[in-house]
């Protein structure tokens, strides 16, 4: 059995091929020993040609998640890599990680009073390629929020609003934004959790 964990039983950490420290959090937490790797590629020019060809969001947020996974297992052989994406949708728009504090509030203000959706997709690879993959989705209602809420909001909260799709981060302060929450919680973080313990545990990374 590997030192690194009791669950755990690769010899080398999981790398995790995202700077998401909520992800990193979340696998640390279960018992999965992480080393992080962020990936060099451009999201949006990976992005673009599926969106111009109407590729769904949520097969856009599993090709950036294979994207990512195949690129850091190129450069690590023998290593198990994860990688996890989110996209969310709202009206038909996609939504993306906004750029700055004013742009989340635009965003956030565009959000407010409407139903969007979370797709979070993941694959693990090794040695450049793909060995599983999986694709969740959830569903948010943002209660209708004034301009000045929407300040408040931000303050509290500061560049953690532009680290993720939304603009914010239900686990924290985030959760104020809403009315309603239908899906997995650990989806709606960015990693559908559960279904990568699974797949772990079939790839006898992780104790059964």
């Amino acid at each position: 059995m590997s030192p690194l964990s009791g669950l755990w039983l690769d010899p080398q950490p999981l790398i995790l091929a995202s700077g998401s420290a909520t992800r990193r959090d979340m696998l640390l937490s279960a018992g999965v020993p992480v080393e992080v790797v962020k990936p060099e590629i451009d999201e949006r020019a990976v992005e673009k040609p599926l969106v111009d060809r109407g590729v769904p969001a949520d097969q856009v947020a599993a090709a950036l998640a294979c994207a990512k996974a195949l690129a850091v297992s190129h450069d690590h052989p023998g290593r198990v890599v994860l990688a996890a994406d989110q996209t969310l949708t709202c009206g038909g728009a996609a939504f993306h990680k906004p750029a700055d504090l004013a742009a989340a509030e635009r965003q956030i203000a565009s959000l407010a009073g409407r139903t969007h959706e979370l797709h979070s997709a993941f694959v693990i690879a090794r040695d450049g390629a793909p060995l599983a993959e999986g694709l969740e989705a959830a569903r948010l209602t943002m209660r209708p929020l004034q301009a000045d809420f929407i300040a408040r909001y931000l303050a509290v909260a500061g560049s953690a609003a532009l680290t993720s799709v939304g603009g914010y981060q239900l686990e924290g302060p985030g959760a104020q934004l809403f009315d309603k929450a239908e899906g997995d919680h650990f989806t709606i973080l960015g990693l559908p959790l559960l279904a990568v313990l699974a797949a772990l545990r079939d790839l006898d990374c992780l104790a059964r």
